[in-house]
């Protein structure tokens, strides 16, 4: 099994090839979504290293909190008791954030 099998398995949505184009997001997703044999697989085809870039360079929504978490222990990508932040997505430009009152509901 290679990482083109992976990448057919967890992103199913995309040709194989199409999701090749970006490997970095199809370990993400094994990662994430990964059983422990898919795992084993993983980490049979890139070393430690490679996996704390893919880490670095997630995305918001790559990762659940669980997992990111894990992967981070697990990698000793940081200090177990300093887990950075899930990413998360910027607001656009000019966006305008609109947070009703629940007073303005009587």
């Amino acid at each position: 099994m290679d990482l083109r099998d992976l990448a057919k398995k967890y992103i199913w949505w995309m040709t194989p090839e199409k999701a090749m184009e970006n490997p970095k997001r199809v370990m993400a997703q094994v990662m994430n979504l990964g059983t422990y044999q898919d795992w084993g697989v993983l980490k049979s085809l890139v070393d430690d290293d490679t996996l704390r870039s893919v880490l670095r360079e997630a995305k918001a929504g790559w990762f659940t909190p669980k997992r990111w978490n894990f992967w981070h222990i697990h990698l000793k990508a940081c200090d177990p008791y300093k887990v950075p932040p899930l990413p998360k997505r910027p607001l656009p430009p000019n966006c305008i954030l609109l947070v009703k009152n629940s007073e303005d509901k009587k």
